[in-house]
């Protein structure tokens, strides 16, 4: 294997490296959020979570959204205890490979 061939392999392999560190999310369905109170009362609970870099709620869409710092892992229970603590229902909650800004900016499209 020449010099060239080896750049080049080298380089695809940290193409794929780097596609496979997606931003994870965790996005749940709140039933009980109402007006920016709401929002704002569970965007600081769950902002204070060690592992969070970014949370975004979203009242009409009833969504919330966690996103995990870099190297770190988001607890479902954790982010469900805080919202019901909270006085909301969580109906719905999926891990997602999405930063907390796409999934804003797919929220807004649904509007």
């Amino acid at each position: 294997m020449n010099h060239t061939t080896k750049l080049l392999i080298t380089a695809a392999l940290a193409g794929i490296a780097t596609s496979s560190f997606a931003a994870t999310s965790v996005k749940a369905s709140v039933n009980g959020m109402v007006c920016a109170f709401c929002a704002q009362g569970i965007e600081k609970r769950l902002s204070r979570l060690p592992a969070t870099k970014a949370v975004y709620v979203d009242l009409k869409q009833k969504v919330v959204a966690v996103e995990a710092k870099d190297g770190q892992m988001l607890d479902s229970k954790t982010i469900t205890a805080e919202i019901t603590d909270a006085g909301y229902d969580v109906t719905r909650l999926e891990t997602v490979e999405l930063s907390v800004a796409e999934i804003k900016a797919a929220t807004k499209g649904k509007k």
